[in-house]
């Protein structure tokens, strides 16, 4: 299911009203729309809402909010909301995120989140999975568009390099894509996952400049954050080193004292466990959650994250997909703040302690022009002036 919402401007009630009659004028009667649209007269519209939105800054009363919801339940309901949205001028916006285990790939629907798809895929086999994103609650459509990176891009590659094939909805130029192909890939019944921290006092530094050139079994994602220090008024930079490993313990030690010993890896920090568990762990589930977690779509100080690439990301040409950073590119970087406090005084806080870390890594980051991963682009990049940008 693949919920597409359209905004738009003028008058709301007349504009919906108008719209409503021609999604019905255009959808086929074996078929029925009705069911599937949600107006903010509806009881369930801030739900269905809510269950797509991850940023809660997307949630607030100041936040525009869609004209309707259609939750689209058949292609024809897709192909009647393009049509209708191209002739009101109306905006739409695609909230969206069957297996053959012979030939080891499973049909996903655009609408599903990542949670879902690694669940279904465990259900049917502990052996397989698919590389994409660490975040269950994202929709694979949206995801998928923008590359798809997660913990086993550097064995496998990304989302992208493992779709097959690709269901699409066209009017004109415009087109939503309704279903995917992907190809799901092997991994072992036990992996192993770890998170270690070291301060600058713990000579961080010097094992940051290593982390990056390992086995590609081993995704290590590097998160930097400031922290009180051994002084009672200093602070201090810690490292965190947050991985999952595609082997058991043994190997994994193997390959750490081998090519990356400045870690100090040990037995004690090392727990064995599903690959299904391990996607839980690394979201912060406390050890033992049910997997059935990975099925919720209820939404969840500045930090600077660095994501590995090497491995499969680099054999694969710039020009093979619409993802082009490839070779020659060591990490992804990742500026990040959370906040739970409640207001828009908040969260303007916290968004130009962001932007402040931003501007600090101007001199080390690409240049001429600055580039952006697809998927971590923001209001301030790419800016479309003639309509609403706050959502």
């Amino acid at each position: 299911m693949g919920a597409a919402s359209a905004l738009g401007s003028g008058s709301a009630h007349g504009g919906r009203e108008t719209f409503l009659q021609c999604l019905l004028d255009h959808s086929h009667p074996s078929h029925p729309i009705s069911t599937a649209i949600y107006t903010p007269n509806n009881a369930s519209y801030s739900s269905v809402l809510q269950s797509y939105i991850r940023n809660l800054r997307f949630n607030m009363s100041t936040t525009p909010k869609p004209l309707l919801i259609l939750t689209a339940l058949h292609e024809s309901h897709f192909q009647a909301a393009i049509v209708c949205a191209r002739m009101h001028g109306l905006q739409m916006k695609i909230r969206s995120g069957g297996h053959d285990y012979e030939t080891e790939t499973a049909c996903v629907q655009a609408g599903a989140t990542l949670g879902e798809v690694y669940h279904r895929i465990a259900e049917k086999s502990k052996v397989h999975g698919f590389p994409a994103g660490v975040c269950p609650k994202f929709g694979v459509g949206g995801h998928f568009s923008g590359g798809g990176y997660g913990n086993m891009m550097r064995k496998y590659g990304l989302s992208v390099d493992n779709i097959i094939d690709a269901q699409l909805v066209v009017e004109e130029l415009a087109f939503v894509v309704l279903a995917y192909k992907i190809k799901i890939v092997r991994v072992p019944e036990l992996v192993t996952v770890f998170l270690v921290r070291r301060t600058l006092e713990q000579n961080a530094t010097g094992i940051v400049c290593r982390w990056h050139k390992l086995d590609e079994d081993l995704f290590i994602r590097l998160v930097l954050d400031v922290v009180n220090g051994s002084q009672s008024d200093g602070k201090t930079i810690r490292a965190t080193f947050r991985a999952p490993f595609l082997g058991d313990s043994a190997r994994l030690l193997s390959v750490m004292k081998s090519s990356f010993p400045e870690l100090g890896l040990v037995q004690y920090d090392c727990i064995e466990m599903t690959w299904l568990e391990s996607v839980l762990y690394w979201t912060e589930f406390p050890i033992g959650t049910p997997t059935k977690a990975l099925l919720s779509r209820t939404p969840q100080v500045p930090a600077l994250t660095l994501n590995p690439y090497g491995g499969k990301m680099g054999q694969v040409p710039a020009t093979a997909t619409p993802f082009p950073h490839r070779a020659g590119n060591l990490w992804k970087t990742q500026y990040a703040t959370n906040w739970n406090q409640d207001g828009k005084e908040q969260a303007n806080h916290h968004i130009e302690l962001t932007r402040k870390l931003y501007n600090y890594m101007t001199p080390f980051v690409s240049k001429n022009p600055r580039k952006a991963f697809l998927n971590y682009r923001d209001l301030d990049l790419g800016i479309n002036h003639n309509g609403k940008e706050s959502y």
